[in-house]
């Protein structure tokens, strides 16, 4: 096959799983140039079969994957990429200068859904959020495009978008979480109201129940703070890129929405935004002008009266 025939294949691959597992993704990736959205899919497709490695099996398989994958990483930067995913990733990470040390923080990140998880409370729950979302925000902020002068505070604004994003995650899968005998909800917000993680997991709560619709509305609350927070950092962004961010927040923001108007209900079943608000969303975000004056300091993070630099000191809700 020849070197051109194969690259299309490469891009035919990463594209095709981002088409299936990523809908939000895939079509706010429309509003990318082809160069930006060929490496965001190879990004999402190294993400994706990372995920799966730890969802799809028991831990023993799992490990196993994952540590596949690892390796895989490591032969990619040898020079030898074994795969399709890994050609396409390692042509992303010469053309936009991507660090391994993001990628080894997102694998890490990913290494901890190998044990049931238990968070204490909001901080360590944010810290898991960073390693397996805020450094995808970080990876996306390279290939969207900053100036060299600003990309330390785009930066802060790009993972704290990433953290809002992973939150949102975990309020919409609570009951597919459970049924891999997992709940990332902190141990602090649940006892708050009564609650323990063993209730959820041992199906104890209804999604009727006071103290479920407290929990959710005020880890609702956080995660609008967060994509609030975060937002500004868009104008930091290259012009040709800010659409895209534009609607993957939007999007993702959305189903914080879908969450409320289906009762608080995530035990049960999966919130989804329709067809028609997903285009009403593109639409708007292929239309949208971010402020000409882009930020000049660090994300900041309104949250409970105070003002804190980052999510992880948000502090329990």
């Amino acid at each position: 096959m020849s070197r051109s025939l194969l690259a299309h294949d490469d891009r035919a691959t990463s594209a095709r799983i981002t088409r299936v597992h990523a809908r939000t993704f895939h079509l706010a990736s429309r509003l990318l140039p082809e160069e930006k959205r060929r490496a965001a899919y190879a990004i999402y497709a190294f993400c994706r079969i990372a995920d799966d490695a730890v969802d799809l099996g028991d831990a023993t398989i799992g490990a196993r994957d994952l540590a596949a994958h690892r390796a895989a990483l490591d032969t990619m930067y040898a020079g030898a990429a074994p795969s399709s995913v890994f050609r396409e990733l390692a042509w992303a990470t010469e053309r936009y200068d991507i660090p391994r040390a993001l990628y080894v923080e997102l694998l890490d990140g990913v290494a901890r859904d190998l044990t049931p998880p238990a968070y204490a409370d909001w901080r360590a729950l944010a810290e898991y959020c960073e390693g397996v979302a805020a450094s995808v925000g970080e990876i996306c902020a390279r290939i969207f495009g900053v100036a060299a002068h600003e990309f330390a505070i785009a930066t802060g604004y790009a993972r704290t978008l990433g953290v809002a994003m992973q939150l949102t995650n975990i309020l919409r899968d609570v009951g597919e979480d459970r049924a891999r005998g997992r709940c990332y909800l902190p141990d602090a917000s649940l006892r708050r109201v009564g609650l323990t993680r063993d209730d959820v997991l041992a199906h104890r709560i209804r999604a009727t129940d006071p103290r479920w619709i407290s929990l959710m509305q005020s880890e609702i609350e956080r995660a609008r703070t967060l994509y609030r927070a975060a937002r500004p950092g868009i104008a930091l962004l290259a012009p040709d890129a800010r659409g895209c961010a534009v609607a993957c927040a939007d999007g993702y923001a959305a189903i914080l929405g879908a969450i409320e108007r289906a009762g608080y209900d995530s035990l049960t079943q999966r919130s989804r935004v329709s067809t028609l608000e997903r285009a009403t969303l593109l639409w708007r975000s292929w239309r949208a002008t971010e402020p000409s004056h882009a930020p000049t300091t660090p994300v900041a993070i309104s949250w409970r009266g105070a003002t804190v630099p980052s999510a992880a000191e948000m502090g329990d809700a």
